[in-house]
């Protein structure tokens, strides 16, 4: 039984509460940092694979609709008229990357100025080598190619939301089912960065008899906490007003003109995922802004919708997961992960920490750089509070890695991920 792909998407928001609701009280899940989104959509992902697999129900949902009401706001007029399928959650998925766009300020990001660019490079390095090793390993293990790819830097440096971002990009090439397996290595990305970034960070503080720069008092830009969890981003929203309403409504100018960026860029035979012209414009706009002195964006109400739209693009495509498809590379996957994991340690060690500076910054730049580089920014982030907790402050490490880890390496990572399906075409 087919059950309409609008279902997820209404049980969106109940099931991100659960999933936020477990991961407080699940120690475990609170201490890998899982985020709430992957925990509330595997749960019903689970639960179908046990009804399907017991007989005692036999269902899935629909993924795609055609409604034009709905669809509007991501296609373009002539692509619109033709009523095409598009994915349930995929104005969600566009609204969080335009998002970012949106917060991507240059007088932010040039105040990493050096350091800033070198860790970038690195971590395009990066993403370079996990496609390599992935795709030399599915060779030795005799898989498809491309899922070296998605066990590389599509789902490691990428994490999920770039890798169901760009998911289209390998059915196209010929692999089936990107999503499901995008979603088990990202997973598995995203525990493995929680368990080994904070100890590498602090083995190699201890190793080198590193100390931090600044004094224990200041302050760690980035280093605040705030009430977090979809009860409290809309009820934060709602409380914003007039401003919440204008920072939507630009939002949703930049997503109707991107997509139709987005298909210029296709035009011009430049396959960039559907969400990067919304996400260009939002950078352009931004910038314009700040340039003219209208400095009206407020980074804290664009945060807000960005965690809103995530976690429930997030929910809604985990929700719609098949993880019977899983059994026939579970054993690869797990093995290319695995060896990943390792590169991702010695290249945090001997690249990011050497490149970075040897200080204590550049300790806890590596340990935010496995969080990114396996993860999400959320866990490079989680890594590095770890130890300054501990240690002291690392104000350079805090700057420039939410800004590589959250806007910069996409661009670079998209790239380089175009480039090796490319080769497999």
């Amino acid at each position: 039984m087919i059950l309409p792909a609008w279902i997820p998407l209404l049980l969106a928001l109940p099931v991100l509460w659960l999933g936020e609701q477990l991961v407080r009280r699940i120690r475990l899940l609170s201490r890998f940092h899982i985020p709430a989104p992957v925990v509330g959509g595997i749960i019903i992902s689970l639960l179908f694979l046990l009804g399907n697999s017991t007989g005692l129900f036999a269902a899935k949902f629909a993924t795609k609709v055609d409604a034009p009401w709905w669809t509007w706001l991501v296609t373009t007029g002539t692509e619109w008229r033709n009523r095409p399928e598009k994915d349930v959650y995929l104005p969600f998925l566009v609204a969080f990357f335009t998002c970012i766009g949106l917060n991507a300020s240059w007088s932010l990001v040039k105040r990493g100025s050096l350091p800033l660019v070198l860790l970038l490079l690195v971590s395009g390095a990066l993403a370079v080598i996990q496609n390599l090793v992935g795709i030399g390993l599915t060779k030795i293990l005799h898989v498809p190619p491309l899922l070296g790819i998605v066990c590389g830097s599509l789902t490691l440096t990428g994490g999920p939301g770039t890798a169901l971002g760009l998911a289209s990009l390998f059915e196209d090439a010929g692999l089936k089912d990107v999503g499901v397996f995008a979603i088990a290595a990202a997973t598995f990305g995203l525990v493995t960065s929680s368990l080994v970034g904070g100890p590498l960070g602090g083995w190699l503080i201890r190793k080198y008899k590193l100390q931090p720069t600044v004094a224990k008092e200041v302050h760690l830009e980035g280093g605040r906490t705030k009430e977090s969890g979809i009860r409290a981003d809309i009820s934060a929203l709602a409380g914003f007003g007039k401003n919440f309403l204008l920072h939507l409504l630009l939002l949703l100018i930049c997503i109707k003109l991107g997509a139709w960026l987005s298909y210029f860029l296709q035009e011009a035979k430049i396959k960039f995922p559907i969400y990067m012209g919304a996400m260009l414009l939002g950078v352009f706009i931004r910038n314009a802004l700040d340039l003219s002195g209208r400095n009206w964006i407020r980074t804290e109400i664009v945060e807000r919708i960005s965690s809103v739209t995530l976690g429930i693009f997030l929910t809604t495509a985990l929700m719609n997961l098949d993880l019977s498809k899983l059994a026939s590379v579970a054993g690869p996957m797990l093995i290319i992960l695995s060896v990943q994991v390792m590169v991702m340690i010695l290249f945090a060690w001997l690249v990011t920490f050497m490149i970075a500076g040897r200080d204590y910054d550049a300790a806890v730049t590596a340990t935010g750089h496995v969080g990114f580089g396996l993860g999400i920014t959320a866990n490079a982030v989680a890594n590095m509070k770890a130890l300054v907790e501990r240690y002291g402050p690392a104000p350079r490490a805090f700057l420039i890695v939410p800004i590589v880890g959250g806007f910069l390496i996409d661009f670079v990572n998209t790239g380089v991920i175009r480039f090796f399906i490319s080769q497999f075409k």
